[in-house]
């Protein structure tokens, strides 16, 4: 699934290719796909002569600004954009279409048909699901030291699980949260709550400069990730850890082996993130 360095990519690479295009019209061929509205046809119908005035991100969501309506797109597995001459052949996958009254085609293609959509008047998505309950974004000046800390200092979860969960930070997804740990020095079991006020300085930089870096080169493709105009990330050429189950650490040349934590597959160094049996730290002042 496509993480926020990946959605970020595309997000950026669609405000180059349809900002300021116009919508002649609109074609939903999986109707599925589209969750709000419910009528297919008032979908279409609400999105002519619609203009896209930006396009946003919110965690792994994409925002198309046009002048009366959001419309909150997430990519799931394997959906993707691409912007098309009208009169290009329809590939395989293609779900929905947006006509453009220059006549460019934005063309969204799903293999696994797990992507959704959601229209909403402008004003109203950020307060709506699927976006009203998610937590700070890692990239944004908001996401300062003392907000982090307050988010999950005092949880008892185990930590890469809560750097998953949505409501406390998004777009961290399983490959970012293992490298995150790793440069930091962290193991993925560790409760939150143990982390000294050290640890989690260092986790928190160690968050910021791995999204940075993987948004700086494109994102990770590591399986089928592309961006709007079909080229691939190149930040899986810089991975620490995730996927190197075997290989020696870059660091200090341990087994990195991989294991299950939270119902997801884990990279560890033992060497450079040793699991510390300690008791819940001293309360840190937040």
């Amino acid at each position: 699934m496509p993480e926020l360095p990946e959605v970020e990519t595309v997000k950026r690479t669609l405000n180059m290719l349809v900002t300021g295009k116009t919508i002649e019209h609109v074609q939903v061929r999986l109707p599925r796909i589209i969750q709000k509205p419910q009528d297919i046809q008032m979908f279409e119908v609400l999105l002519q002569g619609q203009t896209i005035e930006r396009i946003e991100r919110r965690g792994k969501f994409l925002r198309f600004i046009l002048d009366d309506y959001v419309l909150v797109s997430h990519l799931r597995m394997e959906g993707r954009y691409g912007l098309y001459a009208g009169d290009d052949p329809l590939e395989l996958h293609t779900h929905v279409l947006f006509r453009f009254t220059d006549g460019s085609e934005l063309r969204y293609k799903d293999v696994r048909q797990f992507g959704t959509m959601h229209l909403f008047p402008k004003g109203e998505d950020l307060t709506q699901p699927p976006l009203h309950k998610l937590g700070l974004e890692p990239l944004d000046e908001s996401f300062t030291l003392k907000a982090f800390t307050e988010r999950i200092a005092k949880r008892s979860t185990k930590i890469k699980p809560l750097l998953l969960n949505q409501e406390y930070i998004v777009g961290i997804g399983n490959i970012y949260v293992d490298e995150s740990l790793f440069l930091a020095g962290i193991h993925p079991e560790r409760e939150a709550s143990s982390l000294t006020r050290k640890e989690l300085e260092k986790l928190h930089k160690a968050v910021v400069e791995t999204l940075q870096s993987s948004v700086d080169v494109g994102g990770s493709s590591i399986k089928s990730y592309v961006n709007g105009q079909g080229e691939i990330g190149m930040f899986q050429h810089q991975l620490n850890i995730y996927g190197r189950e075997s290989e020696p650490c870059k660091v200090c040349g341990s087994e990195i082996y991989k294991t299950v934590v939270g119902g997801r597959g884990t990279h560890i160094c033992p060497k450079c993130q040793p699991l510390k049996r300690t008791s819940p730290r001293k309360k840190i002042d937040i």
